[in-house]
């Protein structure tokens, strides 16, 4: 019962910290990397002049990745306090700081005006609230008609997935993750009343994710954030049990393409304005 209890206290200490520890280190991921953020840019038809909303912005690299690549004007906002000053740090070094925003929000509570948005993405975010469909919605109602929303996010190809495929997305993603399946994806989207809906998935192969990380922060930027992952495990003795927890589960499941992978789901507000299914 003891054994229970303090494994039970273990993991609530690491859902905790999860992002407490990423936003640290300056560090944020998702499957797919740039390859999957541009894939969102071309099919929510972003481009220079565009008005961008990026619901969970993490360390802010996306937002600074559009404003200097297509020109567009980006929102990015984050439930994590310290996520948002990371954005902050990071737009002003790139020197973006006049057209990325940063703004601390709920997924599920969006503090903006209708129709406002040409286009509002997410990734690795929507998996984790607990009512996906609201956040879902307020992405739609935050966006102007004609506008579209678009997901990149963590995908289960088959279920029910195996225990050690859960433990292992739940160390790699967040511990409160919690995958749907395709037709699940799609189905939030058209439950928030878009149509056009876009649905690409793919496998998640653990050594392409690696490489795609270092491709979107570059060597420089992994060395930071290694020094200060490294600062935080000398100073921190609970990022240092998370570490300990991480390694002893973190080893990749053999199985793991059968089970998971990602996909990019897309869909498109009715020029009308709100539909009834919203």
């Amino acid at each position: 019962m003891v054994n229970m209890m303090a494994q039970k206290s273990d993991q609530t200490e690491s859902e905790q910290h999860f992002f407490d520890f990423a936003a640290e280190a300056g560090l944020t991921k998702h499957f797919g990397g740039l390859e999957a953020t541009e894939e969102l840019v071309e099919l929510c038809n972003i481009g220079e002049g565009s008005y961008v909303l990026d619901v969970g912005c993490g360390v802010g690299q996306t937002p600074c990745f559009l404003v200097k690549k297509y020109g567009c004007r980006v929102v990015g906002v984050d439930i994590n306090e310290r996520m948002i000053e990371r954005s902050r740090e990071r737009a002003g070094k790139e020197g973006v700081a006049d057209s990325a925003e940063f703004r601390v929000a709920d997924a599920q509570d969006l503090p903006f005006e209708d129709d406002t948005f040409d286009a509002v993405i997410t990734e690795s975010v929507t998996a984790f609230p607990e009512d996906k469909q609201k956040a879902v919605r307020e992405y739609t109602r935050v966006t102007k008609p004609g506008g579209y929303v678009g997901l990149n996010e963590a995908t289960w190809l088959k279920m029910p997935p195996p225990p050690e495929i859960v433990a292992w997305a739940s160390q790699d993603l967040g511990a409160q993750v919690k995958p749907l399946t395709s037709d699940g994806w799609a189905g939030l989207l058209e439950g928030a009343g878009l149509t056009h809906i876009v649905v690409n998935v793919r496998e998640v192969r653990a050594r392409r994710e690696a490489k795609e990380l270092i491709h979107r922060y570059g060597y420089g930027g992994m060395l930071r954030s290694l020094y200060r992952a490294l600062s935080l495990y000398a100073r921190n003795p609970v990022y240092r049990r998370f570490v300990k927890r991480v390694r002893k589960e973190g080893i990749t499941p053999d199985n793991l393409e059968e089970y998971l992978g990602y996909g990019v789901f897309v869909g498109r507000k009715w020029l009308g304005g709100a539909s009834s299914g919203i």
